[in-house]
């Protein structure tokens, strides 16, 4: 029996531009970036929402898949995909929208015609991805890294096989998929310009070696996914392709996102990590306590130091539940004054801690008072 797959295509707005006039042509660039409907003027917005509907319903009568493939790129690769029969099997599919109105809208009607030959289908809209703004473009790289190996490495855990279907959206997020693809997915597919071959390139036998790269610049990489101030003195050796500098602020680039999602679970199970702020110490014990831990739930240590670094550096205004900082109520509990959450599953431990000036130290790992 086939595995199941999970169809990952990028989608841009062809299915709007094929065969339109070059007047609306010209309307559809002029709005593509635009984030809703309610902000395109009322007479374009609705010249475009009356296109819209037309298409939508000229998809939805349409049962010709050789239509289908001349209107929409992305149902161009897809159905190649399934050898020119879209009913051929009944997979899980995403569509990776623009953060915007037309990218979601058009994303939307693909959606349609999948669901309608037994497809599941989920539009995800990329938050900040559009193609005016090279900043907003390499935050939403970003985050689509982190979705990457949040999501699709449970697919391919539970058995499912991974495809990307680069054949529709704009180049620029292509070549960013492809890459992604090597290490993401099973084989990444598009149909190869000005020929009605599905081109299909299966995932390389290499693997980044993410661990050693964030174990060089732990500190930094550490500081940064804990939104912590990173300064350009503290970055000045990790190199260029992994973080970049907005403001004087030290944030991941897409690939520095990579590596640290493929490789801190890792990092962050295998030992007690120091503290990220001169403000936070370990008391003598503290390590004794954290004595037979599994790596899972020393992994919910280390990641609840840096939420304690952030919160002794930013203040009140930080303090999530997971973290969940507090002072003791009524008196001092053998010696420590404050305690946070260690975790709130299984047996829900607390850290337990004191404040010596200026320096928050942790006493040690402890079940909670009440």
């Amino acid at each position: 029996m086939p595995k199941p797959c999970l169809i990952v295509s990028t989608c841009g707005t062809s299915l709007l531009t094929n065969n339109a006039g070059p007047d609306l042509r010209n309307l559809l660039t002029d709005f593509a970036n635009h984030p809703r409907a309610e902000d395109v003027p009322p007479e374009p917005r609705q010249r475009i929402q009356q296109h819209l509907d037309t298409r939508r319903e000229e998809f939805a009568r349409e049962t010709d898949l050789q239509r289908l493939m001349e209107l929409s790129a992305e149902l161009n690769g897809l159905i190649r995909f399934y050898g020119g029969n879209l009913s051929a099997a009944r997979d899980q599919h995403v569509l990776l929208a623009t953060d915007t109105w037309l990218g979601e809208s058009t994303a939307r009607i693909v959606a349609d015609a999948l669901e309608r030959h037994g497809h599941l289908v989920e539009v995800k809209r990329v938050r900040d991805l559009r193609t005016d703004d090279p900043a907003s473009f390499r935050w939403a790289m970003s985050d689509l890294v982190a979705w990457c190996a949040e999501t699709l490495k449970g697919y391919r855990d539970a058995g499912h096989r991974v495809a990307f279907n680069l054949t529709g959206g704009f180049k620029s997020v292509q070549g960013f998929m492809q890459a992604l693809g090597m290490i993401y997915a099973d084989e990444s597919v598009y149909v190869f310009e000005r020929t009605e071959q599905l081109l299909r390139l299966p995932r390389l036998p290499v693997q980044l070696d993410s661990e050693a790269i964030l174990r060089r610049h732990l500190a930094v990489f550490r500081r940064i996914a804990a939104g912590l101030l990173a300064g350009e003195a503290e970055v000045a050796g990790v190199p260029e392709s992994l973080v970049n500098t907005l403001d004087g602020q030290a944030v991941f680039s897409p690939w520095g996102e990579l590596v640290w999602q493929e490789a801190y679970r890792a990092v962050y199970s295998a030992e007690l990590l120091g503290p990220i702020t001169p403000k936070l110490a370990f008391g003598p014990r503290f390590q004794q306590t954290l004595d037979g831990l599994t790596p899972d739930r020393l992994r919910h240590i280390n990641e609840r130091l840096d939420q304690l670094a952030r919160r002794l550096e930013d203040g009140e205004t930080y303090n999530p539940r997971s973290l969940d900082f507090k002072p003791l109520q009524g008196t001092e509990h053998k010696g420590s004054t404050h305690e946070c959450d260690a975790w709130a599953d299984q047996d829900a431990k607390r850290l337990f801690g004191h404040y010596a000036g200026e320096c928050y130290v942790i006493d040690r790992l402890d079940k909670g008072l009440h």
